[in-house]
């Protein structure tokens, strides 16, 4: 747990012996989000997902955070460090969040952070919906995101796309 200077707790970080061994097992890939719930006292849950060797989802840890900024997010993966045997995952995939981005880059500096793939499709819609050309364009979108298999597949693709 983590207090403030009177004694009231600003963050909290959960983890059994269950979850650390699934996490020495499955968490060399996991995600971020704190999307999900937000509590009555307004703490945004934030767990850490995993995929276990039957493809699915396991909660490898989680927290509760006060606030969604560097600080917060950093005080989370510091604790994850000391939890996880000094063990950082190999990627970690989250939301767009900048606090999040500024987090993982001073305690996991060797991580390869991504964006979920969700998060950025949900916004596609906002910023191109307005578009005459956006219902027929849609589909094309879809195929060269969830289609493309490698990385040079993904560039033709766009490329085309753009054209």
């Amino acid at each position: 747990m983590d207090l403030d200077d009177e004694g009231r707790l600003r963050n909290v970080f959960w983890a059994d012996a269950r979850s650390r061994a699934a996490c020495k097992e499955f968490g060399d890939v996991v995600t971020f989000d704190t999307t999900y719930l937000v509590n009555k006292y307004d703490m945004p849950f934030a767990p850490f997902i995993g995929v276990n060797h039957h493809g699915q989802s396991i909660l490898l840890e989680c927290g509760l955070v006060s606030h969604e900024d560097t600080k917060s997010f950093s005080w989370l993966f510091k604790t994850w460090m000391t939890c996880m045997w000094g063990c950082a995952p190999k990627a970690i995939i989250t939301d767009q969040c900048m606090a999040m981005k500024n987090a993982i880059e001073d305690v996991f500096p060797n991580t390869r952070h991504r964006w979920c793939i969700w998060h950025i499709l949900k916004k596609v819609p906002e910023k191109l919906g307005k578009y005459d050309a956006y219902k027929s364009i849609s589909p094309c979108l879809q195929s060269v995101v969830y289609d493309s298999l490698t990385k040079d597949e993904f560039e033709d693709a766009w490329e085309i796309f753009i054209k």
